[in-house]
């Protein structure tokens, strides 16, 4: 078992190699395909943990803290990323509104809580409860997780309407681009080398 435990196999033509030890700034490719087949982590499992609160931290804040105020002669308007739901939500797309939810709120939520839950086990050095489920979700909410887009689409929003009004950029807006680049640098692929370890 111990030596199964040392293989790895390409995700994208099924290449079976054993895993070496990797330095700094390389990856592992696949001679097959030219896949990458893992990478080096510096982070440690307490250096990640760290991270995942402080993503916690900031998704607090980038949940209720204004994204952005806009204001015109004296009236001023500001909206979190709650706001955008709700207002999507009361007109005919409310789909969209659900979609967007999922994208941004609840689909980051569920990354930082089962990151933190596998985390919190791996710190005493055992599985989680669940470990499989939770490596599968993770892995799963990936790709739903667009944190980023959103991030775009407030940056292009603050441009084009600087032209036109006062538009001062939130606590909301900084808190979701340190979010944005702290989940890809955590939730990203390279998450799947707690397998290993545990």
């Amino acid at each position: 078992m111990a030596q199964a435990d040392n293989l790895i196999i390409c995700e994208y033509c099924d290449a079976v190699y054993r895993r070496s030890p990797l330095h700094r700034h390389q990856s592992a490719l696949c001679t097959r395909c030219g896949g990458v087949l893992y990478r080096h982590n510096p982070l440690s499992v307490q250096q990640r943990l760290a991270l995942c609160v402080t993503g916690a931290v900031l998704l607090v804040f980038a949940n209720a803290y204004p994204v952005m105020t806009i204001s015109m002669r004296g009236l001023s308007n500001s909206a979190t990323l709650w706001d955008s739901v709700l207002i999507l939500s009361s007109g005919s797309i409310t789909f969209i509104a659900l979609v967007l939810a999922l994208a941004i709120i609840f689909a980051p939520v569920l990354q930082i809580t089962l990151l933190a839950w596998v985390l919190g086990f791996a710190l005493g050095g055992r599985r989680a409860p669940g470990f499989a489920r939770c490596m599968r979700a993770l892995e799963g909410l990936r790709p739903w997780s667009m944190l980023e887009v959103c991030l775009l689409g407030a940056m292009v929003a603050v441009i084009k309407l600087a032209g036109l009004l006062d538009v001062i950029p939130g606590i909301g807006l900084i808190a979701l681009a340190a979010l944005s680049l702290l989940l890809i640098f955590i939730a990203g692929k390279d998450i799947r080398d707690l397998w290993g370890q545990l």
